[in-house]
């Protein structure tokens, strides 16, 4: 189940990846405004690009869940998280780019992180949860708007990061609760609060982090996003649903984690908009 677990987290991580840099050309073309507009994502679906981003997306989830079924959290959203190499070394192939040797570095760590992970973590945890959890992650949904709605208001680049991280929580509250739902039967579905939290946070995460690659570059808004959808879940998965790693090896998974998150943070350095927009000024 660990190895099905890390190659449907790996080929989630691809689709996501790809996905972030459709995503970025088709919200770069529609006309940024004022506040956050629900109605961007209907604007957005005449784009064959957010389209793709979209089937793409879709497809990710889908294996995403199933690694978030088979993987202790902090395992499944670190390996999610290797997104971002992905969108930069797909980002500087298409613009006929090099990565700097900092930026070479990052995905190495990246890479080094994940694979300690993967060696360290242990049997997912199983820790029951009431009622009452699941209802605080529909509250916790109604607090990412929240507060997505104020950063909005915080113009430039650093506007864009916090609607990124922002958006990472959401995307944060989407993996706990596809992690708790006990049943992916219809009826089960229809009566669980965690559904229900699963899919306004989608909802609500996708909005924030279009608005934030309106507003920069694709890894500006990535590599917050990656940070706030990553840490969250993982101290979640490990102090309340009883994830753990392997005897003797908390170390070397504090490391894992600590290379993986920095070297997904590392690339927002690289900036495939702003060279396109250098080549595009030198032409």
């Amino acid at each position: 189940p660990v190895l099905l677990g890390v190659l449907a987290a790996l080929t989630a991580a691809v689709a996501f990846g790809v996905a972030a840099l459709a995503d970025a050309a088709a919200a770069r073309r529609e006309a940024a405004r004022s506040g956050l507009d629900p109605r961007l994502l209907l604007r957005l679906l005449r784009r064959p690009a957010f389209a793709a981003a979209l089937a793409l997306n879709l497809a990710g989830f889908v294996l995403h869940l199933v690694a978030l079924r088979l993987l202790p959290l902090f395992l499944a959203q670190t390996i999610v998280a290797a997104s971002v190499a992905v969108t930069a070394v797909l980002g500087a192939r298409l613009l006929h780019s090099h990565l700097a040797r900092h930026e070479l570095v990052a995905v190495l760590g990246l890479t080094a992180g994940l694979a300690l992970l993967t060696a360290t973590a242990a049997e997912t945890g199983s820790a029951p949860v009431d009622a009452g959890t699941r209802v605080l992650l529909l509250l916790a949904v109604v607090g990412v708007a929240g507060v997505g709605g104020l950063v909005e208001r915080v113009p430039g680049r650093a506007g864009a990061s916090l609607l990124g991280l922002v958006a990472g929580l959401g995307f944060a509250v989407v993996a706990v609760a596809a992690r708790v739902i006990p049943s992916l039967s219809p009826l089960a579905l229809l009566t669980d609060p965690a559904a229900y939290a699963l899919a306004g946070a989608g909802a609500v995460a996708t909005l924030l982090y279009t608005t934030a690659l309106q507003r920069a570059s694709v890894l500006t808004s990535t590599a917050t996003m990656v940070l706030g959808q990553t840490v969250g879940p993982a101290a979640v998965g490990v102090l309340a649903l009883g994830d753990a790693v392997r005897d003797g090896t908390v170390p070397l998974a504090a490391v894992g984690l600590v290379l993986a998150v920095g070297g997904a943070v590392a690339l927002a350095r690289f900036d495939p908009t702003a060279l396109a927009a250098e080549r595009a000024a030198g032409s």
